[in-house]
């Protein structure tokens, strides 16, 4: 029985390591990054414009956080550093966060856009597609801009917001700036990579993207993503705003959260801060977009 007990002994030992050794994983795999911190150093582009974008822009980032109801855990907020003097007030960008890729899962992405002079928004809400929870960060952030005792009192450029999501979030972009309490506070989106609204509908994340208001710029990738070329030409023929569609070609669909960050900085810095270089990359017919190699079924309508 001794050389039983004694196998049984060892099974249990290498058993016990097996199961720390999936703990491990399983809690690395919860806290890693879901968007690389050097992103913008290995991503492609494909134009000066693109290029110029994706860097880093020139203001130093400072980041906040309070607490949020339930499963939403906590409203997050990236920001220049210097709005904490000063009289300026500052545009916004509410990051809507795809399944299960709560927004301190990519930090990179929200400092990038900060330090073009943003101050950016996200949440750990893990069902986004209603828009519900992108609308209360916002409205958490314009309850500190009335709150004398908030960094952000009357910083906030409330003429200035813009919103952008990822799959279910590229959903919630939708509804944010439909159906909900602030959206018509939004001056334009960017829906990435959304799920296609038949399957989306008939898994209950329900949107009708043709009741759009706000310019849009929609974006997807070529490999493995939840919405085909096909069906973001049909979504973007049904808007009738102003609109930019591009598909970026050898990217899946959890590359694309940052891979087309160039473009959707500079879409934002052109709608929010009226930057005109930024504003080369989509207007006109020489417009950058059209002729990056790096994207395809490219379109520009701007009524």
């Amino acid at each position: 029985m001794r050389p039983v007990l004694k196998i049984l002994k060892v099974a249990g030992i290498i058993f016990l390591v097996l199961i720390v050794l999936i703990v491990a994983l399983l809690f690395w795999l919860s806290t890693r990054p879901f968007v690389p911190n050097n992103y913008i150093q290995t991503v492609d582009t494909g134009g000066e414009i693109e290029a110029k974008y994706l860097s880093m822009g020139v203001h130093e980032v400072k980041y906040t956080e309070a607490e949020a109801p339930g499963d939403w855990k906590m409203f997050e907020a990236f920001y220049p550093a210097e709005l904490e003097q000063g009289e300026d007030t500052y545009p916004v960008v509410v990051f809507v966060n795809g399944t299960g890729v709560y927004a301190s899962k990519y930090k990179a992405l929200f400092k990038h856009l900060a330090s073009w002079g943003f101050i950016v928004l996200g949440n750990e809400d893990p069902s986004t597609c209603t828009g519900t929870s992108a609308d209360a960060t916002l409205a958490w952030l314009l309850e500190q801009n009335n709150d004398p005792d908030s960094v952000f009192y009357q910083k906030v450029d409330v003429e200035n917001i813009g919103i952008t999501g990822h799959s279910q979030g590229g959903v919630g972009v939708f509804n944010a700036v439909q159906n909900l309490a602030h959206s018509e506070l939004f001056k334009c989106a960017v829906s990435i990579s959304p799920t296609e609204e038949e399957i989306a509908n008939a898994i209950g994340m329900t949107y009708t993207s043709t009741k759009t208001a706000v310019p849009m710029f929609l974006l997807a990738g070529t490999e493995n993503d939840v919405i085909s070329v096909e069906k973001l030409i049909e979504m973007y023929n049904g808007l009738s705003v102003p609109k930019v569609m591009a598909v970026r070609q050898n990217t899946n669909h959890g590359e694309m959260l940052y891979s087309a960050d160039g473009y959707a900085t500079a879409w934002f810095m052109w709608r929010l801060q009226g930057d005109q270089d930024a504003a080369k990359a989509f207007i006109s017919d020489d417009a950058e977009i059209l002729k990056n190699p790096l994207y395809q079924s490219q379109q520009i309508k701007m009524y």
